[in-house]
């Protein structure tokens, strides 16, 4: 339950950081976060970018054991302690029995978890296309994004209630837990020409069910999404040429994004640089929903 009293938020419950300069706001030393869906695309960009930024950084994959190996390259790379786990975010208790573990095996604590695991929409019309299809869109996209704030939720409202590690230790450096989900552009607008009713309708699921979390969680996280437009990943491989020439007829930048750009956006909503951004979505789409 928020903290509400006779229909109003508790004034001066939260706190701001304690820094006079910006830089130091965007530091993640010391801090652990999840990434789900990071074996490749928009998830490894954002571990790479979470990593560089000092924090301990563990990756989920689907399938993809390509992730074992990313998780090393990081660890070499930024000298912080990086793993890959195999966690199917279609069931509750994978979920949370990963988070668990994870939190015991990083320093006793969890910052940040980005739900980024999703998968699209490839039948064209929904009254066309198979139901458990559509059904698993709606298990990974949707159940899987709220089994991860859940699971992470509860060990930042345990954090901030006790401020210690799961093992007893004082929880250093410790502001509010930051959950962001990937969302889509397709939450906020309808794509053409393509037909991707059901993929279109999780993410906007995605979005309000964030600003939902925001409220509730107010004392000891924030939550946010961030919305990529069209970005150049092999989740879109299944696209034609033709389709993807339309797309950048209404891409004022002309073009579908890098994940390497949408690196900002996450690490921002991650770090103490974001500590009164809370329920919002973040638009990264080339000027797509401009117009």
């Amino acid at each position: 339950m928020t903290d509400m009293k006779g229909g109003h938020f508790v004034h001066d419950k939260t706190e701001a950081p304690k820094s006079n300069l910006v830089m130091p706001l965007f530091s993640l030393k010391g801090r652990t976060a999840i990434v789900s869906g990071a074996g490749a695309g928009i998830g490894l960009a954002i571990a790479h970018a979470y990593a560089e930024a000092g924090a301990n950084v563990a990756i989920w994959y689907n399938s993809n054991k390509k992730a074992l190996e990313e998780a090393a390259d990081i660890e070499k790379q930024f000298g912080v302690k990086c793993k890959a786990y195999p966690v199917n975010v279609q069931s509750w208790e994978a979920v949370r029995d990963a988070v668990n573990e994870i939190v015991k095996e990083f320093n006793g604590r969890l910052d940040v978890f980005v739900a980024n695991s999703g998968i699209c929409w490839e039948d064209g019309p929904f009254i066309d296309g198979p139901i458990d299809r559509m059904q698993k869109v709606l298990a990974v996209n949707i159940d899987g994004t709220f089994y991860c704030a859940r699971a992470a939720a509860l060990h930042w409202r345990r954090q901030k209630k006790q401020g210690t590690t799961v093992d007893g230790k004082r929880l250093e450096n410790f502001t509010y837990g930051s959950f962001i989900a990937t969302a889509s552009m397709s939450g906020s607008i309808v794509n053409v020409p393509q037909m991707q009713a059901t993929y279109n309708a999780s993410k906007a699921a995605i979005i309000h069910g964030c600003r939902s979390f925001a409220v509730e969680w107010v004392g000891f996280a924030r939550a946010n999404s961030v919305s990529p437009g069209y970005m150049k990943t092999e989740i879109t491989n299944f696209i034609d040429a033709e389709t993807k020439g339309q797309w950048k007829d209404k891409i004022p930048m002309g073009r579908e994004g890098q994940p390497e750009e949408l690196k900002g956006a996450y690490l921002y909503l991650a770090t103490d640089a974001s500590s009164y951004t809370t329920g919002t979505d973040l638009l990264v789409d080339g000027g797509y929903c401009a117009v």
